[in-house]
């Protein structure tokens, strides 16, 4: 059977972020993000909206990162995978919950709490040094296959 687990979300974080190390001296991060969507509702005009709330864990330096330049409400854009969570609570019950772990996170908008130049460092800002999907990326024209030329474009 053929699977496909990628999740795409961007949102406000709901609280401050978590950073905790393993024995082994891996840093996982976990924090939460709001999602609203607003629509009117048809019958009686009013606007209305429903908030979607969604656990997200981070591993290593980037979980360092998200830990340092991530605060709540802060915006955020991610890029990750749904990870099922499942034990047994004190009183027996037993509990689930869906999370998301992290492959990529981008940092939107300005510095918190009034850090000078209004943005991030260069290298934090672009999102490529918390960009460990472990996969490559380039641009089309990278791979000097692209025939294209300014007289093919439409417009």
């Amino acid at each position: 059977m053929a699977s496909f687990n990628k999740v795409i979300l961007m949102g406000n974080l709901t609280r401050d972020p978590e950073m905790k190390y393993l024995p082994s001296g891996t840093a996982v991060t976990n924090f939460a993000i709001a999602m609203s969507d607003r629509y009117t509702d048809r019958q009686t005009g009013e606007q209305k909206e429903n908030v979607c709330f969604v656990d997200l864990e981070a591993w290593d330096r980037q979980a360092e990162i998200v830990n340092e330049y991530l605060s709540k409400g802060s915006p955020v854009f991610i890029e990750g995978s749904l990870r099922y969570d499942s034990w047994e609570a004190e009183d027996g019950t037993k509990r689930s919950r869906l999370k998301v772990r992290v492959f990529r996170v981008q940092l939107i908008g300005g510095r918190r709490d009034g850090d000078e130049a209004g943005s991030y460092p260069d290298n934090a800002s672009s999102g490529t040094p918390m960009e460990q999907s472990g996969g490559q990326t380039s641009s089309p024209s990278e791979g000097g296959n692209d025939s294209s030329t300014e007289d093919d474009i439409p417009f």
